[in-house]
């Protein structure tokens, strides 16, 4: 029987995946500042680097999914009430640091800054997620793969207005450094949490993996991954810092820019 104790651990292979998606993104956001501040000619906007950027942005978000099946999973076996409201004010707080972060990168990055990138979609994908935590893996496959199917047919159409940029249709001339709409990604939220509910039945392993791992490496990247979220948020104004503090940005750039 699943203990009090057990409930309490965490699965590091998660915090691995997750770790290594983060680092994948923070390189991509510093080479894409590079590319923006004119510091290096990366041409950021190639086949290679989208597929980079997307292949992150998969794993990330997929991630994303296993843990909301594993946190409903615990939650359920230590009976815990009110679940709705729990996973409502995660998301409405989570979608307040994409605000933040929406403010932030307007004043440093006005050409590219981010409207609804990640952290606006995870906040979100939380509290649509809320109906689809309780149904068994196949019939959340039924919703993912239409979402996924959606967002891919409606990725390149374009229109004069931004109110629907948060659904996957963009307005004309949209740039941004991180963009997540609902259309496909919570599809692959939905195939996360199908995901963690097949591997991770009643918050346990179906496949046998070491319990405790003393590889630096994976030590160190899981402990990212753990802190993934406040790491995502802080990183992008860092990169920003730093490129300021050793002389690739000038300040008049950022005032030029607006």
């Amino acid at each position: 029987m699943t203990n009090q104790r057990n409930l309490n651990k965490r699965f590091w292979e998660i915090d691995f995946i997750r770790g290594i998606a983060l680092i994948g993104m923070i390189i991509y956001h510093l080479f894409f500042d590079l590319d923006y501040f004119n510091v290096l000619q990366l041409n950021i906007t190639s086949y290679n680097w989208f597929l980079f950027a997307h292949t992150v942005a998969f794993s990330f978000i997929f991630i994303s999914g296993i843990s909301l099946s594993l946190s409903y999973s615990r939650a359920r076996l230590k009976n815990k009430t009110k679940l709705r409201q729990k996973y409502i004010k995660r998301g409405i707080k989570i979608f307040g640091l994409g605000v933040t972060i929406t403010l932030t990168t307007y004043i440093f990055l006005p050409n590219a800054y981010i409207i609804f990138g990640v952290l606006h979609f995870i906040g979100t994908g939380i509290i649509l997620s809320i109906p689809f935590l309780n149904k068994k893996p196949k019939k959340l496959l039924y919703y993912a793969f239409p979402i996924i199917l959606v967002g891919i047919t409606i990725s390149n159409i374009t229109i004069d207005t931004p109110l629907l940029l948060w659904l996957g249709v963009r307005p004309i001339g949209f740039q941004t450094i991180d963009y997540f709409p609902i259309f496909p990604w919570f599809g692959v939220v939905l195939l996360g949490i199908a995901t963690g509910k097949t591997l991770y039945p009643n918050y346990k392993r179906k496949i046998e993996l070491p319990k405790n791992i003393n590889n630096k490496f994976i030590k160190k990247t899981s402990l990212l991954g753990k802190n993934s979220l406040i790491i995502y948020f802080l990183h992008q104004p860092l990169i920003i810092s730093i490129l300021l503090l050793m002389g690739f940005i000038q300040p008049e750039f950022l005032l030029i820019a607006h």
